[in-house]
């Protein structure tokens, strides 16, 4: 499975297991990330089409050429349930390559929403719909349907590299990916991480200061930083 494959559909994947996808579609964006090791980011143009837009889900990923989104409609039989479809296109497009047609098909397929390195159209209907899309732009203008991609090949989408089968998380944030071998493990990570700020969060509510908790002020001192009345 190349990233480069053109013409091509991979009908068997390896996707996370589902009890790890579960356990991080508990999560925000920011807590994978941190807990992965500041990792797996999608660009920050990337950004829910309504605001309370939100997904979890294996990745079926397409290879888009621009101004054409016949792979979308190819991607759409790969779709088993609670797969996000991703996106990413073979050279920079904002056309709208999705809309509330293609939203329709690809939840009666099972698809938890859709993450685009392009443009996205009929926005209130997916809003009516609350069927979640991350996309790079907002955008009226149509596609065609003439020029090949492919379906189920490594794909990177806004600067990150998305295989088939791994774990996508979208929220406010951002758009965060987890490899698929790693879900279980950045699923326990992110939840040590959350207790550990919920810890924190006691003690910010008691008016202690981040300049005490974190041992801050020696650093600080060290560096010349001094208080005036």
């Amino acid at each position: 499975m190349e990233h480069t494959e053109i013409g091509v559909v991979h009908t068997a994947i390896t996707r996370a297991d589902p009890e790890a996808v579960a356990a991080l579609s508990q999560f925000g964006v920011a807590t994978i990330h941190e807990a992965m090791g500041r990792v797996g980011l999608m660009r920050p143009y990337m950004r829910g089409v309504y605001p309370k837009a939100r997904l979890c889900g294996t990745a079926v990923t397409v290879l888009l050429q621009p101004g054409d989104n016949w792979m979308l409609h190819v991607a759409a039989e790969q779709i088993k349930e609670g797969d996000v479809v991703v996106a990413a296109c073979t050279t920079e497009s904002e056309d709208g390559f999705f809309g509330e047609l293609l939203a329709t098909s690809f939840r009666a397929r099972g698809a938890t929403g859709l993450v685009i390195d392009g443009g996205v159209r009929d926005v209130a209907d997916l809003e009516d719909m609350d069927f979640p899309v991350f996309s790079r732009a907002i955008n009226a203008k149509g596609t065609v349907k003439a020029t090949l991609g492919s379906v189920n090949v490594p794909v990177v989408c806004a600067n990150a590299l998305v295989r088939p089968g791994d774990v996508v998380v979208a929220d406010i944030d951002g758009v965060v990916v987890v490899p698929r071998e790693r879900a279980a493990e950045v699923a326990a990570a992110s939840a040590k991480r959350e207790a550990n700020e919920e810890g924190k969060r006691q003690q910010f509510r008691t008016g202690e200061l981040g300049l005490d908790m974190y041992g801050m002020r020696g650093p600080l001192a060290e560096l010349g930083l001094r208080y005036e009345d």
